[in-house]
């Protein structure tokens, strides 16, 4: 094996460790074994889920689902200025990666919308949540799913401005809505991903 080809292994073993959340990455400094929440996470679902399992994968989005709607209902009442910034912004910047074809910083942005959501109900158990959900579908994303853009890259932005329109204006159950439809548009994405790349 070449020096190039051992990179890029190595490359994708910490990018699949980094998902699983047994390693993080610090710019500069290095590589560092999770001790936080991350092997938490790790220890409390590792063995359960299947990231390449659509019924896994189906769960987990109806977990989600559940826990985002929920937040999103109750963020409408609840978020703060500050907050309902903080979720613009995310907002702003998904849609600034989509159109400057940026995926890194469309899904940076696209965790940051989620989690100011969650942080947006006050609840501290959502937020837990949703984190630790999110962090399970960064497993199935290991295998490349979120490497491109897809199909329903420009919906996303769009549902993701419905859902900060309608917690911004206080309309809990549009909110809720808005994160349904959401959810269930990029479950089919997903869904249809993972079935093209295990059956072709």
């Amino acid at each position: 094996m070449d020096v190039t080809s051992a990179a890029t292994v190595v490359r994708e073993a910490v990018k699949i460790l980094s998902a699983l959340g047994r390693v993080r990455a610090h710019k500069g400094r290095g590589l560092f074994v999770a001790d936080d929440d991350g092997m938490l996470i790790t220890s409390r679902w590792g063995g359960f889920f299947r990231p390449v399992d659509i019924d896994h994968v189906l769960m987990l989005f109806e977990f989600r689902r559940v826990q985002e709607m929920a937040a999103s209902s109750l963020a409408a009442t609840r978020a703060t200025p500050a907050e309902l910034r903080t979720i613009e912004v995310a907002m702003q910047q998904c849609r600034h990666g989509f159109v400057h074809g940026q995926v890194d910083v469309f899904n940076q942005a696209d965790d940051d919308f989620h989690t100011g959501v969650a942080a947006a109900s006050h609840n501290t158990f959502l937020v837990s949540a949703v984190r630790d959900a999110r962090r399970l579908q960064r497993q199935s994303s290991a295998i490349g799913i979120h490497d491109t853009f897809g199909d329903g890259t420009a919906a996303a932005v769009e549902e993701h401005e419905a859902i900060y329109r309608a917690i911004r204006d206080g309309r809990p159950d549009e909110a809720a809505e808005a994160t349904a439809v959401h959810l269930d548009r990029t479950l089919e994405d997903y869904r249809r991903e993972i079935q093209r790349r295990l059956f072709g």
